[in-house]
């Protein structure tokens, strides 16, 4: 098929049989069979007359094409002849205009060259004239002009650098070095007769020879320049190192002012006689002063190396304080682009800080509280980025700052002992249920101590003696969590490695137990609260020692450990607030289990025993609450730790209670959902301000005494079947265990032969666990088959008739 038609005959699944009884349909429609056949013959007649006259016009189609071959390979053939003549002729035109412009081509060379001649000769002729000219000036001394010339004879010789084959060329140019050797020579000669080595007293003084000679040394070899700078420097301190002898008295470290004021005294007598005699651009007075730096942190270290006994805490930070202060006295006064300088070696400066935020480090210094928010405003490293002469000199001390660290464990230790006899002196806080449980002051004097130490370290050093300071912080954090906090929480007479307290709870004639006082209670609300306050500052000061240190030693700033010790502070503070409300319920739970249960007669209100429950939580939950009102997070875990110790402890008690009849179990379930009721309601009991208690608390609350009403509502149920009870049972608890199964039946009070073929039952009735089960606690609860029913009857008969 090649165009698509609607026409039946055209389909590949045509049928002659279907196609004619379509045409006649009945019987009646085979009289018009002979116009359904002169159609049909009239379309065979169309189709024949459609195929010859296609056949026709096929035949001419080869005889055409040939024809139009033939016709393109002539125009082809045409084509290129055309296009070789125009090649010939552009040859010709190309041939025409290289004759025309040869001889121009030849003038533009003979230009060209004769320019370069005429360059080079007046080059050369410069040259000449120029050497004679600077031999000459040498020999009279006559500097400011040979400044001037010099420069330009070095500039024209480097334009003969590619003639240096020539005998001529180099000859002047072996003279050219020749000059400027005996020029360096000559000016370090007059530098050395004008400011002898030798001596203190400088005899000579500055000249315009002087001057202009370092103008010359500009234009030759760099070292000449340096060996001026060198012996000038050296010269012009060499009185600094005979007056500061490690011998003198002036020497030690508490006249080290004396130092600075002389080099100050040197530097203004410097600008006033030598001030214009050296180029600006040498900025001499600046390599004065780095190099009296680097010489005074050398005599310095010698010397504090020698008596390094005498080095007394004040005195190093005296002479700490007053070496920054110059140090930062240059940085106003000079740049430091000598620093960089080959001669003079490049002081470690610490990198730029990252901290996007810049706040006055010093102005914090007095606040309260130390490391909070506001003191992430701060630079990482203060003074430093715009300083670059910090610890030029002051390096010198980093190797003795073990003084000031061995000092500050000194001081902290007498703080924490401070802070020990002050709390036994003053007192545990008083109660203040307004304000909440206060965080002690002491821990925010520790660390309005910690933030001086720090500030004051990172100034003096932000290498190995921050990471020491960092020991000395890490030691007297745990101190205080166990000396301050842990040794000041109430003591409780618990077991062996353990947190219980069931030796603590003393039960007394009229069911009283030893309970913590309002003030206990308080103390231990009011140290959970500074250990986590102490638990968040700790993790900000790591954060800020990071910050300030060496990005090198940076991974060995971890306060990690100490931060997990106030962590157990506020765990230890949280099991003995659990304990003690849950030592309190203890008695109430032992009469709940001492009832005669069996004994009830009709269903009332809440038992006695729930009363005292609630009279308990009353009393304890709102002084918690509102003692923890700044730690919502840990009054929260407190009321889950409660309700995951009690709600277990009421399960047990329950199954104490036995036998239990029908009308005990009711009050039993009616106790259960009001102690139900009390526990949902725990965080907001006694408050006048309503809140929804926590989701995750809610859910434990609700497992634990839904459990408890599920086996009260099996012991209510009749053992009677057994096969129903024991169904029952496996439905409501989805317990396997057989212990909680025989506990049930003590409850119910059944007899031993009677609880034997029900845990027979039991063990039978028991599901088997899912292959490859996730887990064990789940049950299939789907009903037996009748095969299966009948099966564990027939075997349940027999054990009941060998048992009888």
């Amino acid at each position: 098929q090649v165009f698509p038609s609607q026409d039946p005959l055209d389909r590949a699944d045509f049928n002659a049989v279907e196609y004619i009884n379509a045409l006649f349909p009945t019987e009646q429609s085979l009289a018009n069979i002979d116009e359904v056949v002169n159609k049909i013959r009239l379309k065979i007649r169309r189709l024949d007359d459609n195929i010859r006259t296609v056949v026709r016009g096929q035949t001419n189609v080869g005889q055409d094409g040939r024809q139009a071959l033939e016709e393109a390979q002539k125009a082809i053939q045409q084509l290129f002849g055309k296009i070789k003549d125009i090649k010939d002729k552009a040859e010709k035109s190309e041939q025409m205009v290289k004759e025309i412009t040869r001889d121009i081509k030849q003038l533009d060379h003979a230009k060209r060259h004769l320019t370069t001649s005429i360059t080079t000769l007046n080059h050369l002729h410069m040259l000449a004239g120029g050497v004679d000219s600077l031999e000459a000036m040498t020999r009279r001394r006559q500097y400011g002009e040979v400044a001037n010339l010099l420069q330009g004879v070095v500039n024209v010789l480097e334009h003969f650098t590619k003639y240096m084959g020539i005998p001529q060329i180099r000859q002047l140019s072996e003279r050219v070095k020749a000059a400027q050797n005996e020029l360096g020579q000559q000016i370090l000669a007059d530098f050395e007769e004008a400011f002898p080595s030798q001596g203190t007293k400088r005899t000579g003084g500055p000249s315009n020879v002087l001057r202009d000679a370092c103008l010359v040394a500009n234009v030759l070899d760099p070292r000449i320049k340096q060996e001026i700078i060198k012996k000038f420097i050296k010269q012009h301190l060499s009185e600094y190192l005979v007056l500061f002898q490690e011998n003198q008295d002036v020497a030690w470290l508490d006249k080290i002012d004396r130092r600075y004021a002389w080099i100050k005294r040197q530097l203004v007598d410097y600008e006033e006689k030598y001030g214009r005699m050296f180029p600006t651009e040498w900025c001499m007075t600046e390599r004065i002063a780095v190099e009296f730096c680097h010489v005074t942190r050398a005599e310095l270290s010698k010397i504090m190396r020698t008596r390094a006994k005498e080095i007394e805490v004040k005195l190093l930070l005296f002479a700490i304080q007053r070496t920054t202060n110059f140090e930062g006295l240059l940085a106003k006064r000079f740049s430091g682009c000598t620093l960089a300088d080959g001669t003079v070696k490049k002081p470690e400066v610490p990198p730029p800080s990252t901290n996007p935020f810049l706040e006055d480090e010093t102005g914090a210094e007095t606040d309260e509280i130390v490391i909070e928010k506001s003191d992430t405003d701060k630079p990482k490293k203060p003074k430093v980025p715009d300083n670059p002469f910090h610890g030029i000199v002051s390096k010198c001390f980093e190797p003795h700052l073990y003084v000031y660290i061995e000092s500050q464990d000194k001081n902290l230790g007498e703080l924490i002992d401070r802070f020990v006899a002050d709390f036994k002196a003053q007192g545990p806080p008083k109660p203040n249920v307004d304000e909440g449980g206060a965080v002690l002051p002491s821990c925010a004097d520790l660390f309005v101590y910690y933030k001086k130490c720090m500030v004051q370290c990172s100034q003096l050093s932000t290498g190995e003696p921050m990471i020491a300071l960092t020991t000395i912080f890490q030691k007297y954090l745990r101190e205080y969590a166990w000396k301050i906090l842990s040794g000041n929480l109430p003591k409780t007479t618990s077991s062996s490695g353990g947190l219980t307290i069931t030796s603590l709870l003393k039960e007394k004639e009229g069911s009283e137990v030893a309970k913590f006082t309002l003030e206990e209670l308080c103390l231990i609300c009011s140290i959970l609260s500074t250990a986590e306050y102490c638990l968040a500052t700790t993790q900000q000061l790591e954060e800020k020692l990071k910050e300030k240190v060496d990005a090198s030693l940076m991974e060995r700033i971890n306060l990690t450990g100490e931060m997990d010790t106030f962590s157990i502070v506020i765990s230890n503070s949280i099991q003995l607030l659990v304990q003690d409300l849950d030592a309190a319920c203890d008695p109430a739970l032992t009469a709940m289990s001492k009832m005669q249960w069996q004994n009830v007669e009709h269903v009332g209100d809440q038992s006695p025993y729930v009363t005292s429950v609630i009279l308990h939580i009353k009393q304890n939950v709102p002084i918690i609450r509102d003692n923890l009102a700044s730690t919502r997070k840990y009054f929260t875990q407190f009321c889950i730790k409660f309700a995951n110790s009690f709600i277990p402890k009421f399960i047990n008690h329950l199954f104490k209670c036995k036998p239990i009849s029908m009308v005990g179990a009711e009050q039993l379930l009616l106790d259960t959902h009001s102690l139900k009721m009390v526990l949902l309601d725990l965080p907001s009991i006694g408050s006048q301000v309503v809140r929804k208690a926590p989701a995750s608390y809610t859910k434990i609350v609700v497992k634990g005494m839904t459990r408890a009403e599920m086996i009260l509502k099996v012991v209510m149920a009749p053992h009677e079947p057994p096969v129903v009870f024991v169904d029952n049972y496996i439905k409501l608890l989805a317990d396997c265990s057989t212990d909680t199964f025989q506990k049930i039946l003590d409850m119910k009070g059944l007899k031993r032969s009677e609880q034997s073929s029900m845990l027979d039952l039991f063990r039978l009735r028991l599901p088997a666990p899912p292959p490859g089960g996730d887990s064990a606690g789940s049950l299939s609860l789907s009903a037996p088959t009748p095969e299966q029913e009948s099966s564990r009857i027939r075997k349940l008969e027999k054990l009941i008739k060998k048992r009888l």
